[in-house]
C-alpha cells in the first residue's frame, strides 16, 4: 500500500523582487516522520521552511498540506489549514514580561469556552510532556537556554497540531543540551506520531533524528541531493553532498 503524503510540494518557486531563491522544488513528506532540510548557508532552508507555514507565499507552484491547498487558499482557508501547524522558532519567540503559563495560554484564547481549570490542566500536560512539570510560574530570563526551547516546544504543541516545525532547535545550545532536545524529539515524534519538519546545519542533530533529509544548495537553487541519513552520509557521487555529511572542508 503506497503511503500518503501530509505534505506535497510541487514546482515551487521563490523570489524576492527579480533574485530567485529557489526554483523547480519537489517533494513529499509523509505523516508521522522526522524530515529535515539542510544545506549551506544561504541556500533557502528558512526561506522554505516559511512557505511551508504559510507566512510567505511563493511565485508560483503550489504547497498541499494534507489534500488542501495552501497556496491558493482564501486568507479564511489559509488560516484554517495553518492551525494544523505547530512551530518552534529559533528564538524560541517567548514573550519575556510573561510567565511560562501565560506564554502558553495566549494560544488557547483562540478557543472558546474552556475553563481556567481547563486551561490549567493543558498546560500543566504540555509541560509535562516536555519536562517542565513545575515551572510554569517562571519567567524566560528565570530559565536556561536549552528549559526555554522545551517551553517553546511546549507552547507550539498545545492545540496538538498534525505537524510540528523547528528553525535551527539546537542553535545557542552547548552540546550536551542539543543532544537532550534531539531526543525529546524523537520521543515526542515517537510517542504522539506526529510529522515533523526541521530545519538545521547541526550533523550531529541531523545524523540523529532524520527519517528522510533533502539538501538544498544555492548554486542550483533547489534540492541537490535527499534521503536517509545514512544514503547522504555514504553518497559518493556528489562531493558537495559527500562533504557536508562527513565534515570534510
Amino acid at each position: 500500500m503506497l503511503k500518503k503524503p501530509i505534505i506535497e510540494v510541487k514546482d515551487l518557486k521563490v523570489s524576492y523582487s527579480e533574485r530567485t531563491i529557489l526554483e523547480n522544488v519537489n517533494f513529499e513528506i509523509y505523516s508521522g516522520e522526522i524530515f529535515v532540510i539542510v544545506g549551506g548557508s544561504g541556500c533557502g532552508k528558512s526561506t522554505l521552511l516559511r512557505q511551508l507555514i504559510g507566512i510567505e507565499q511563493p511565485y508560483s507552484g503550489s504547497i498541499i498540506i494534507d489534500g488542501e491547498d495552501l497556496t491558493n487558499a482564501n486568507p479564511k482557508k489559509r488560516t484554517e489549514i495553518m492551525k494544523k501547524y505547530g512551530v518552534l522558532f529559533q528564538s524560541s519567540g517567548l514573550i519575556a514580561s510573561m510567565s511560562i503559563a501565560e506564554n502558553i495560554a495566549l494560544v488557547l484564547e483562540s478557543i472558546k469556552d474552556l475553563t481556567d481549570e481547563t486551561i490549567y490542566d493543558i498546560i500543566k500536560i504540555k509541560l509535562n510532556s516536555v519536562g517542565l512539570d513545575g515551572f510554569q510560574d517562571f519567567l524566560p530570563a528565570e530559565i536556561s537556554g536549552g528549559m526555554k526551547k522545551r517551553a517553546a516546544l511546549a507552547r507550539a504543541m498545545t492545540l496538538d497540531p498534525k505537524i510540528l516545525c523547528f528553525d535551527e532547535p539546537s542553535s545557542g545550545l552547548d552540546p550536551t543540551t542539543a543532544a537532550a532536545l534531539d531526543n525529546l524529539i524523537k520521543e515526542i515524534n515517537r510517542s504522539f506520531k506526529t510529522t515533523m519538519i526541521v530545519v538545521t546545519h547541526d550533523l550531529a542533530s541531523i545524523l540523529n533524528i532524520s527519517d528522510r533529509i533533502i539538501m538544498l544548495d544555492k548554486s542550483i537553487r533547489g534540492i541537490i541531493a535527499s534521503g536517509t541519513p545514512d544514503e547522504l552520509k555514504n553518497n559518493n557521487s556528489n562531493q558537495i553532498v559527500h562533504n557536508f555529511f562527513n565534515r570534510i572542508g
